[in-house]
């Protein structure tokens, strides 16, 4: 995690606006933000940078209790998931969090929820089996 924080300046529905200090650097869309909320954390994504020391964030989860003035902070990295074979016939919600009640997964990496789609030649023209 990096040391930027923020605080929320306005929520409507999933969609909250969070300012930082002047001079801060400001996160890169699709970056992380965390807000702790309720004994949990609050996982908001950066979508644009509206001017002002402010971004506008989407929430991936509700917003209820979630109060203007609270400390949010830039994570410094995308929303990733786990990848690999560990992985397959596993349930997991957007954040990469299993929620098939099977346990944690282990599989040793992962990837950004928001990358660029294989080239075309990286891409399969026959049939196959596609496995999950």
């Amino acid at each position: 995690m990096s040391d930027v924080s923020g605080k929320v300046v306005q929520i409507i529905g999933p969609v909250v606006d969070v300012e930082f200090t002047s001079g801060q650097e400001l996160p890169q869309i699709y970056d992380s933000l965390e807000v702790a909320l309720g004994g949990g954390t609050l996982v908001l994504e950066v979508q644009s940078h509206i001017g002002e020391n402010t971004v506008r964030t989407i929430s991936m989860d509700s917003t209820d209790g979630l109060k203007r003035g609270a400390s949010v902070v830039d994570t410094g990295a995308p929303i990733t998931v786990p990848v690999g074979t560990k992985t397959l016939g596993r349930i997991f919600n957007v954040l990469g969090e299993p929620v098939d009640e099977m346990g944690t997964c282990d599989a040793p990496s992962g990837l950004p929820i928001h990358r660029p789609s294989p080239s075309f030649t990286d891409l399969e023209t026959k049939p196959a089996i596609f496995e999950t």
